[in-house]
């Protein structure tokens, strides 16, 4: 498949050539970025210094060069013949900075169960054991017979809330063993 980076039209009769922004994207990335090192030239974001000493060495900066300047990070860009500030480490905390850390937590334990003390009213209703049958009927010539159904049979008493007047819950307590992580 063809490529183009650039494109040439007619505006207003007069031949006009346009960059196509993958072009422009490419330049920049031309070569890649390559790690130089410290550098103990005073480096700011858009700063043209274009030579500058890592290791006691001068060095001339060419596109995609990255350094680090105190806390900062830098890559020099040729489009514009400018440091361009990436990153910086200075507002990181003292733990980005160790190899490892401890401190005291309680990992494991136990939660209790809840109690709640309703206060309620109960009633008695009566349970069912057999639901009973309908009544059936039957036509023989002109003669109707029914025959009766049976009635539900009537089981035990039974308890039920009829109303919750309120309603009382304990609230959960967690006991647990304290012990120590250590991240490295």
């Amino acid at each position: 498949m063809s490529e183009i980076s650039k494109i040439t039209i007619p505006v207003d009769g007069t031949p006009t050539t346009y960059d196509i922004k993958d072009a422009v994207a490419r330049a920049a990335i031309a070569g890649g970025v390559k790690f130089l090192g410290i550098t103990t030239t005073e480096i700011t974001d858009g700063s043209s210094a274009a030579s500058i000493s890592i290791d006691g060495e001068s060095h001339t900066a060419t596109n995609g060069d990255m350094v680090f300047y105190g806390p900062k990070e830098f890559i020099f860009s040729s489009g514009d013949s400018k440091w361009h500030e990436f990153g910086d480490i200075g507002s990181l905390g003292t733990l980005a900075t160790k190899n490892s850390a401890s401190g005291s937590f309680t990992p494991k334990g136990t939660v209790s169960q809840p109690t709640a003390n309703p206060s309620v009213s109960n009633t008695t209703v009566n349970s069912i054991t057999a639901v009973g049958t309908l009544p059936t009927y039957t036509v023989s010539g002109e003669v109707l017979t029914l025959t009766a159904g049976t009635l539900p049979t009537k089981g035990a008493n039974v308890s039920v809330v009829q109303n919750i007047d309120s309603i009382t819950i304990s609230q959960p307590t967690f006991t647990g063993t304290a012990d120590t992580v250590t991240v490295s």
